[in-house]
């Protein structure tokens, strides 16, 4: 280093900044050196002066201890040095060279050679041009000091600008510079600064990566071969994902990985299935012959190929890693939150605090990252407590087109991976015909991952070789690009002859990889032929080993609880902490809910439900609540969490009831339903001995998240064969609330019931919901459970439960009948009708038979709408010969349970040879576009009318 520049490593950041404020005081003030050294850089680059000093990963110099130590030495040669032209030309080159290696660090993706078939048509960027910072021609020899920065100490500017654009703009793009972590910026910088690219793979490595190309392009040819035209979404053009992957695999084995939860959309899952999964080819084989999946014993209607999942264990350079891809649907990014909710109950089943252990992998489209709307929820969950899986490593298939849509019409954004920026996470853009350097970002994805517990993103920048599928024309459309296509070589073919001209492999061996791996598929070919149905897989593994498949009956499970359990968990989660500041209101209320308890005397629905999380943590079994507002609850009831009104600390009383118990957790979700209900499904997923429950904050939100609905909760076990218990709970009822707080959509819900799918109730009692919370982990099976959950009935003083109704014994009744309430009734041949009515309904008819002194008229409430309780309701027309039947709903016509029932208790009137009634008349509000009015005056009028007219309708008797 020359003696003139050394005084920059002198120069301390504190000087510098008294200077540099003395100049924005008073330019004037300062030597004309200084002030005109600062006119020229401009009060945005100031703080490039730092990186003079080198980078922060570099080797340290303490300048802040040297300009204490020897601030009177340097203040007394300042003068000298700032008088000097020559210096001070030199500081402005090393602070314009190092504006223009910052450019290259943020703009330098731009020039990059990322796309494949040269289509992109992108102008040089003047920010990249030295031009742009006073340098000229002629300077492109001058010695420039930049101090460790890109691993040089000084350098001409020609070394500087061949180096950014070796760095920067060659087949792999870096965006990294929107990041706000200094500590994972500077590791990136270091990262794809300091390597020398040409030395990350040894020549075995290399052929190792020719041959994952064989195998998914020989793959893709075979099946084309064999079975052409037939819609497979193959992986064409993105062959590079499986290096990809195996990278991924490999370096995360070497930090502690054990296992890796996959997800990702059709095309390129038969690849991923095989050459990563290793599923066998003879079953993919089979499976093209239009052999089932599963076996015709297993119930369920199965799926087309390229939706499926699968699970092994590898052997990955000498780590056992167990890998699983997760079924989904067409619906392109729905898996998504939930494989992160898989992986973080993953985690915690296998101890994993830190996420080291068990990683998320989720590969994308380019069309669907940038348009679906869950994959920004997800995003947002990434660093949430109760949410996070400590960093998912992101591969987007950048086919460059989303069926016939170019990106200027599928996106804002330069990139489909911009949506990465707002959680601040590195983005890799990789060309897909450089498959070394697509395996080189995903090693350092990988280790990003390992050491900071983030997520990011490698965008492989590709094509898709048949259009949208194998039967597709996409000359349609895209007649240029698919020009370019049929002329280019493939992936496979381009990267072997970079090997051969390196002298890494011969032709020979390069014919002898392939041909061995044809005859591999020929083999595999005509073994299909023999090979029987896969077993079903449906109850494997640790966690699902004692779950089995469901019986017929009530199976009611054993779900009651001694009283002397129930005192002593009412009494620890209504005891406020000593020290605990609560609110007046919350302990007035735990107060009168204890004395209620050690009393045994009548419980509301808020202390029905916690008494069921604090039952079943004791038992072992763990208890995630989450949606909007969970932990109070929407409707202030639940108290789950309260806090000190002096400090603002929480207190979650069900965390610590009993030595020993399982977790329980209570979140309040982000404003999502699509994501975190996804998330939720996915965590039930991994461990069935766990109470997982959604919340929505209102019951119409649930259709926010129709997909996870539809798509995985109401048909995952008859597609894929993959049991869930998650718990819906949708608060729903009619109070004159206006349409998106009345209905949770019942009807929806019911529609979707069929083959033992669901389970769909709606509970009109504090104990009916304690039996059936504790019944969905009690029994041997898992089948998701909707619950129609209530708001006013939260307070009403007739819905409360006797503690005793909770006890040993006592269980869930699919119908609540009035043989034994405390209201005189007609005998039951005198009985004149039945109202059979679901949900909060029942207590408005209740009330108004009272009123109106009816006592021939039975109110019975079918607490379980599906599966339907056949035998106890055509018990029930048996008790009662001579009552007509009548349906009453606060819902519309076309909404809530009517449609569903009124077939299903027509056929039971007819199977008990009922007397007065072939099938029930209806009375409810008419059909209607939206579920409730917005008016309240109106809603009390359609009400009345309604439950007066269920009590004094003339029905027609059977004839």
């Amino acid at each position: 280093m020359s003696q003139d520049l050394a005084f920059l490593n002198n120069i301390s950041p504190q000087y510098l900044n008294e200077l540099y404020a003395q100049y924005i005081d008073n330019p004037s003030s300062l030597d004309s050196g200084w002030a005109s050294f600062f006119d020229e850089l401009g009060d945005e680059n100031i703080h490039l002066l730092q990186d003079i000093k080198g980078a922060s990963w570099a080797p340290e110099f303490d300048v802040v201890q040297h300009a204490h130590t020897e601030k009177s030495e340097e203040k007394s040669k300042a003068p000298k040095v700032l008088n000097d032209n020559d210096v001070r030309s030199a500081a402005l080159d090393s602070v314009r060279a190092l504006m223009l290696i910052r450019a290259y660090r943020v703009r330098g993706h731009l020039e990059a050679n990322l796309d494949p078939l040269g289509l992109w048509k992108r102008e040089d960027h003047p920010e990249l041009d030295p031009i742009s910072y006073g340098f000229t021609k002629d300077d492109m020899n001058r010695t420039i000091f930049i101090n460790g920065v890109l691993g040089l100490e000084t350098a001409t500017l020609k070394e500087i600008l061949d180096r950014c654009r070796r760095i920067y703009c060659s087949t792999i793009g870096v965006e990294f510079m929107h990041m706000q972590d200094p500590e994972a910026k500077s590791w990136l910088q270091r990262r794809v600064e300091n390597d020398d690219r040409s030395k990350i793979f040894t020549n075995e490595e290399r052929k190792k990566i020719l041959q994952e190309l064989i195998e998914s392009e020989g793959l893709e040819t075979f099946l084309q071969t064999k079975y052409t035209g037939t819609k497979r979404f193959g992986l064409e053009g993105g062959e590079a994902l499986i290096p990809a992957i195996e990278e991924v695999l490999k370096t995360g084995a070497q930090t502690g990985l054990e296992e890796v939860i996959l997800g990702m959309a059709h095309r390129g899952r038969l690849n991923v299935l095989t050459n990563v999964l290793k599923k066998p080819f003879r079953n993919v084989f089979a499976e093209f012959r239009g052999q089932p999946a599963h076996p015709d014993s297993v119930q369920g209607s199965g799926d087309v190929k390229y939706h499926l999942g699968a699970s092994t264990d590898r052997d990955v350079n000498g780590t056992a890693v167990h890998l699983s891809l997760t079924a989904n649907p067409s619906h392109l990014e729905a898996v998504n939150p939930v494989v992160e909710g898989k992986t973080l109950s993953k985690q915690r089943l296998r101890n994993d605090e830190d996420g080291s252990k068990v990683m998320p992998i989720l590969i994308h489209g380019d069309a669907a990252i940038a348009g679906q709307g869950v994959v920004p929820e997800v995003f947002h969950l990434a660093g949430l407590p109760g949410y996070g899986t400590g960093g998912t490593i992101h591969f987007v298939i950048n086919n460059q087109i989303g069926f016939t849509t170019t990106p200027q019409y599928a996106r804002s954004s330069p990139y489909p991976t911009d949506v990465g920026k707002m959680v601040q996470i590195p983005i890799f853009h990789v060309n897909g015909d450089d498959p070394e350097n697509v395996a080189y970002i995903s090693q350092i994805a990988a280790e990003f991952r390992a050491k900071f517990k983030s997520d990011v993103i490698v965008d492989i920048i590709c094509y898709r070789r048949h259009g949208h599928n194998e039967g597709d024309e996409p000359k349609f459309t895209q007649p240029i690009m698919y020009e370019k296509i049929a002329r280019h070589k493939t992936t496979c073919q381009r990267y072997y002859e970079q090997l051969f001209a390196a002298g890494t492999l011969t032709a020979d061996e390069y014919e002898k990889m392939t041909a061995d791996f044809r005859a591999f598929l020929e083999e595999e070919f005509k073994a299909a032929e023999e090979i029987k149905t896969a077993k079903a897989d449906m109850l494997e593994g640790n966690a699902w080993g004692k779950i089995d498949l469901p019986n017929s009956g009530p199976r009611r499970g054993r779900t009651g609880v001694s009283l002397t359990r129930l005192k002593h968990i009412g009494r620890s989660m209504l005891t406020i902490p000593e020290g605990f500041t609560a609110n007046s209101k919350i302990l007035r209320q735990f107060n009168a809910k204890k004395d209620v308890i050690a009393n045994e005397g009548d419980i509301d629905w808020a202390i029905g439900e916690l008494l069921a999380f604090g039952s079943l943590v004791q038992d072992g079994h763990p208890v995630r609540l989450s949606g909007q507002d969970s932990g109070r609850g929407t409707f202030s009831q639940r108290h789950a969490v309260i806090y000190d009104q002096k400090t603002g600390e929480s207190h979650t009383a069900l965390e610590s009831i009993s030595e020993g118990q399982a977790m329980f957790e209570v979140l309040n979700s982000p404003l999502s339903e699509f994501a975190v209900m996804g998330f939720d499904y996915g965590y039930s997923l991994a461990d069935p001995n766990a109470l997982v429950c959604w919340e929505a904050q209102f019951g119409d939100f649930c259709n926010g998240a129709q997909v996870i609905i539809d798509q995985f909760i109401a048909s995952a076990e008859s597609k894929w064969l993959r049991m869930s218990g998650l718990v819906l709970l949708l608060p729903h009822g009619y109070e004159g609330q206006g349409p998106e707080h009345s209905s949770a959509r019942l009807e929806r819900f019911l529609q979707l019931c069929a083959e033992d799918n669901l389970q769909v109730v709606n509970c009109t009692t504090p104990a009916n919901y304690f039996h059936v919370l504790r019944r969905q982990i009690k029994r041997q099976f898992r089948k998701p459970l909707i619950i129609m959950t209530p708001k006013s009935l939260l307070r009403h003083k007739l819905c409360v439960s006797p503690l005793s109704d909770l006890g040993p014994d006592k269980t869930f009744h699919r119908m609540l009948d009035e043989r034994d309430i405390d209201y005189k009734l007609a005998k039951p041949e005198d009985m004149k009708r039945i109202i059979l009515c679901s949900g909060k309904v029942y207590y408005d008819l209740y009330q108004k038979r009272k009123e109106m002194d009816i006592h021939d008229v039975t109110i019975v409430r079918l607490e379980q709408i599906y599966p339907f309780p056949d035998e106890a309701l055509k018990e029930l027309f048996e008790y009662f010969p001579n009552a007509d039947v009548v349906w009453c709903q606060e819902e519309p016509e076309n909404m809530g349970a009517w449609r569903f029932v009124d077939r299903r208790i027509e056929a039971v009137l007819t199977k008990s040879k009922h007397k007065a009634s072939s099938r029930p008349v209806y009375v409810g509000r008419p059909e209607a576009a939206s579920p409730a009015t917005g008016t309240l005056a109106k809603h009390n009028e359609e009400q009345n009318t309604l439950v007066t007219k269920a009590l004094s309708v003339k029905s027609s008797k059977k004839s």
